[in-house]
């Protein structure tokens, strides 16, 4: 990550944001701070990595928003009722979800990009509940600008410090990785239609 951001500048930090959305497990939480911390280092400005963060963020929940309204509701409540032990949703959660969506979509969106896992999926009920699409960029946008630069001032503000906090990191990113593949095992077994 260091070194994308280190070679790539801006543009590096806008990928691995945009990567964070597509494949989840590469998480948000070490990106941002870390690229908080590499503006004080004074190459790149804190607005430069809020910005390019953010810009990369919502470009990452794009495709998962299109599949939402390639599927639809009856797709996905099949495909709930087909795999729904391996996906831990059942039809009627299907159900459930979008008709929560309908209700209170804007702030899902804007909600949902500051929760660590639904900050990508909220997407894909967005897309189902066939928000408009300019509505759902604009709350997209404000979640993930609120999310980005609160992890970038929190790099930037540990300065210095990041460097001893940085060995911590890694062993705390795969324990949560591996707590989050348990629960979904744990999910699995357990799964009830």
């Amino acid at each position: 990550m260091n070194a994308t951001m280190d070679q790539l500048g801006v543009f590096g930090i806008a990928l691995l944001m945009f990567l964070e959305n597509i494949f989840p497990p590469i998480p948000s939480e070490l990106i941002m701070p870390l690229a908080g911390y590499l503006a004080t280092q004074g190459n790149i400005s804190i607005l430069s990595v809020i910005a390019a963060g953010s810009l990369g963020s919502v470009a990452g929940v794009v495709p998962w928003y299109f599949l939402g309204r390639l599927l639809g509701e009856r797709k996905l409540m099949k495909i709930a009722a087909r795999y729904g032990r391996w996906l831990t949703m059942s039809p009627a959660d299907v159900e459930h979800a979008g008709d929560h969506f309908r209700k209170n979509g804007k702030t899902s969106v804007l909600l949902g990009r500051l929760v660590p896992t639904v900050r990508t999926l909220i997407s894909v009920p967005a897309g189902i509940a066939r928000m408009p699409f300019g509505w759902f960029l604009l709350y997209s946008a404000i979640g993930s600008l609120i999310w980005t630069a609160a992890l970038a001032f929190a790099g930037f503000g540990l300065g210095q410090a990041y460097g001893t906090v940085k060995d911590y990191i890694n062993p705390v990113a795969t324990g949560v990785l591996v707590v989050m593949i348990a629960i979904y095992i744990y999910r699995v077994a357990t799964f009830k239609a």
